[in-house]
């Protein structure tokens, strides 16, 4: 039951608002532009962002999947999703190093209809486009326009970014529990805020305050080991 409450919570919408900068403001500040009305498009069409699992390229190419006109491509999406469109402004493909060989064929040909007709292209990988495992000339088109690492956030960071939220929800933290929490569970601030708010769910439920034997109790119940 308990991990039922923290999959729904990481269903939240994922949105440039609610993603948490660190580091990351002249990329948040460009991707903002990318989400703009048609009309608007910025001078630098490709955007290519790599960093670690659970940075949050993943959210920000959901939060931009929010703009009119634009389609989000994962990994295994499958060659058809890769066909160009004039309809499409604003295309959105995630874990490049994961592409299949008929998929790196299909996303090499939206690079090139993307730049002879119009559009907007933002791709995402866990390493710079050189270190791909993909085939040369896609690894080329990933490189056209801008590339970005996507710092992810430190331990502070995080700690800070959780208060503020458990400030502005009114939820009351003991000392400890956050500091704890990063260390002893999923280290993304995506499942970071849902274990908040599975806390602050469990706190109701037993009526009790949210301590640090409260979250041990409920990272036990989820049977989650040490991050």
């Amino acid at each position: 039951m308990r991990q039922l409450l923290l999959d729904l919570g990481a269903e939240k919408p994922q949105t440039l608002d609610t993603f948490v900068v660190g580091q990351n403001a002249e990329l948040l500040q460009l991707l903002r532009r990318f989400a703009e009305p048609a009309g608007a498009t910025p001078s630098e069409r490709f955007v290519y962002v790599w960093g670690e699992a659970g940075a949050g390229k993943t959210h920000l190419l959901h939060a931009l999947a929010n703009t009119p006109h634009a389609r989000y491509i994962p990994a295994d999406a499958g060659e058809d999703a890769y066909l160009f469109d004039p309809a499409t402004t604003l295309y959105l493909a995630d874990d490049c190093e994961q592409l299949s060989p008929e998929d790196q064929i299909a996303a090499f040909a939206l690079f090139n209809q993307v730049r002879e007709n119009g559009g907007m292209l933002v791709t995402a990988g866990n390493r710079p486009p050189a270190g791909l495992a993909l085939r040369e000339d896609l690894r080329t088109r990933l490189g056209w326009g801008l590339i970005y690492q996507l710092h992810g956030l430190t331990d502070d960071e995080k700690i800070a970014a959780l208060s503020q939220a458990a400030l502005l929800r009114g939820i009351t933290l003991s000392p400890g529990v956050l500091p704890y929490l990063i260390t002893h569970f999923r280290r993304d601030m995506r499942s970071l805020s849902a274990m908040l708010d599975a806390l602050d769910q469990f706190s109701l439920e037993t009526q009790r305050p949210i301590t640090l034997p409260l979250l041990r109790s409920l990272l036990q119940l989820e049977g989650e080991p040490k991050a």
